[in-house]
């Protein structure tokens, strides 16, 4: 259960990011089972915890952690069409990765990675809260997810209005932590716009619900 003491509203050091953050994902958005929206009124995406071995993290712990997203979609919600790459098929990763995918705007975001015990989930997720509303949704767009910190651990609640409490609260506690100089410099990180081709370990998917808050 949730303690009872007041929260801080900014976590993890000052000067940026330790080890093991920045974690990466990255993957193509489809619908999901839209319950962030349509019960919380929190649009959130879902990732299978597997997505995370790629970088070899698939034992991060359970809990609520905030960093930046990369999307091909501008702040209307519409998808932009990724640039193509202008490597050949025998170019190297190296090589590969200095081709930027343009298209690409940055958001900030919260996300959480664990069972969800107040839905009762029998299996550990990940589910991504952006930072921005959009009008509509985007199926279909690329997503680069780049994990700076930790906010919280997983919780149950008592009930749903608990939970979205505290998920506002977790929201506040992302942006403003954000917002520091070691932290918002990592909006200009690379990976955050490299196209799905210059990705390594591939693509992972992404199963968003409801995207449009």
């Amino acid at each position: 259960m949730r303690p009872d003491a007041p929260r801080s509203l900014t976590t993890g050091p000052d000067a940026g990011p330790e080890p093991p953050f920045p974690l990466k994902l990255n993957g193509k958005v489809v619908k999901g089972f839209g319950r962030g929206s349509k019960e919380l009124g929190i649009a959130t995406a879902n990732i299978p915890i597997a997505g995370l071995s790629v970088g070899g993290h698939e034992d991060i712990d359970s809990g609520v952690y905030y960093g930046w997203a990369g999307l091909n979609v501008d702040h209307e919600g519409t998808i932009l069409p990724m640039p193509s790459s202008t490597s050949s098929t025998s170019t190297t990763s190296a090589s590969q990765a200095s081709t930027p995918a343009s298209a690409l705007h940055i958001y900030p975001t919260v996300l959480s990675i664990g069972y969800n015990p107040f839905y009762k989930n029998t299996v550990r997720s990940v589910e991504i809260h952006i930072l921005h509303t959009f009008p509509k949704d985007f199926y279909g767009a690329h997503l680069n997810l780049l994990i700076l910190g930790f906010i919280r651990p997983e919780y149950d609640y008592v009930s749903k209005e608990a939970l979205v409490e505290d998920i506002r609260t977790d929201i506040e506690v992302g942006r403003r932590s954000l917002e520091r100089s070691g932290y918002k410099r990592w909006r200009e990180d690379e990976y955050l716009s490299l196209s799905p081709v210059t990705q390594e370990g591939g693509v992972n998917g992404v199963e968003v619900g409801d995207v449009a808050s």
